[in-house]
């Protein structure tokens, strides 16, 4: 066995600790590189050398994007007014509101497919970054407001409960009108950030089953969803074991290949054209055809199948023993005072109950109703090994 050289480690230890101030370099500016020689040129339309704000961003955008895109303004529209960010647009800031917000770092441990997913399987918070990647291609394509499309696609899915869809079976008893994770992410997920009523719409009604969008840029991103999850699911369902690309419908095959990157391509390229074509934001007999086709065999061989149905019941299990758990005993509940709180049983004691509970990642879900309901361990959702 070698022995790594301890003075290697002090050293680097050393240098590393040396840049901790940057370095100053002879224009009393300081740097991240001793050896740094990068250089911008100051516009010359900028005599005050203001940049490129917020206001020229917004003058670009009008030049820029195709009539009808969703062209930023200041602030914003929001329900409580602010004042705008001297450099970003209203629909960057949203975008960066949320990849900083805590139920989108969440997404990390939430189920996509899959519980407990090994290093290579999606987690929500995976989904959303490829819902942006392919969203946002669609929407450079087409000449949208790419800032408002990565905002809809990155929060699209705060809403969602742990364990996956199941988790909307189990908290749709104890809210009026049942739980659905789309307009749950933009009322109450997200609520707090104050958020565009753009990004909020395209957030709201991203599911094919709801009101379609009120921007293109959202319609944009129900299209993508549904590409990435239907591309990326059973790319993982095939690492594990669970279907290979030969019982792909022969539609899918033919004119969307076998590998992730093909599949997602044809769709993606398919959009794009018939949108270009047509001004209308969709796809072909042909291509709609074989994403529903697609969607409906992962549907029958991956979401459907016996392990997923036991799997998603357990879940069901899970959460309403939780919910429970905490509409009798709602002054336990984070943030909730211990005194002069909830009464249990009342109408604010179950939706604190369900948002606390929707909030929480699988392994913090399920840990905690082992710890507080006494749920048997043996009964919890089991991950599944590639």
């Amino acid at each position: 066995m070698s022995v790594v050289n301890s003075f290697d480690d002090v050293s680097r230890s050393d240098r590393w600790a040396a840049t901790m101030g940057g370095f100053l370099a002879p224009d009393d500016v300081v740097t991240a590189h001793a050896d740094s020689t990068a250089s911008v040129g100051i516009a010359d339309w900028e005599q005050e050398k203001t940049g490129i704000n917020r206001r020229s961003r917004e003058e670009r955008e009008a030049l820029l994007y195709v009539p009808g895109a969703t062209l930023a303004r200041g602030a914003g529209n929001r329900a409580l007014v602010e004042e705008p960010d001297p450099w970003r647009t209203c629909f960057e800031r949203d975008r960066d509101r949320i990849l900083h917000a805590s139920s989108f770092r969440r997404l990390a441990g939430k189920t996509q497919v899959f519980v407990f997913p090994d290093d290579h399987q999606r987690t929500r918070l995976t989904h959303a970054l490829e819902v942006a990647q392919v969203a946002t291609g669609i929407a450079r394509a087409l000449g949208l407001n790419v800032a408002l499309t990565e905002a809809i696609a990155l929060g699209h899915d705060c809403g969602h409960g742990p364990g996956g869809h199941a988790s909307e079976d189990a908290l749709s008893p104890f809210i009026e009108g049942g739980y659905d994770h789309a307009p749950w992410g933009a009322d109450v997920a997200l609520a707090s950030l104050n958020l565009c009523e753009e990004t909020l719409d395209g957030i709201r009604n991203h599911s094919w089953s709801l009101p379609a969008p009120r921007t293109p840029e959202g319609e944009v991103v129900s299209w993508a969803d549904r590409i990435a999850y239907v591309c990326h699911d059973f790319e993982d369902a095939q690492n594990a074991g669970i279907v290979t690309a030969e019982r792909l419908p022969e539609i899918v095959a033919a004119h969307c290949g076998t590998s992730r990157g093909s599949q997602l391509g044809a769709f993606i390229d398919a959009m794009v054209a018939t949108t270009l074509s047509t001004g209308r934001i969709g796809m072909t007999p042909l291509y709609a055809e074989a994403l529903a086709a697609f969607r409906a065999f992962n549907y029958e061989h991956i979401y459907l199948r016996d392990a997923s149905v036991a799997q998603a019941d357990a879940v069901i299990a899970v959460l309403t023993a939780l919910v429970e758990h905490f509409i009798d005993h709602p002054n336990t509940i984070p943030g909730v005072p211990e005194s002069g709180g909830l009464l249990a049983g009342e109408a604010a004691a179950v939706t604190a109950s369900v948002t606390y509970v929707a909030g929480m990642t699988d392994r913090f879900a399920f840990r905690s109703a082992v710890s507080l309901v006494g749920f048997d361990p043996a009964k919890l959702p089991q991950g599944i090994d590639r």
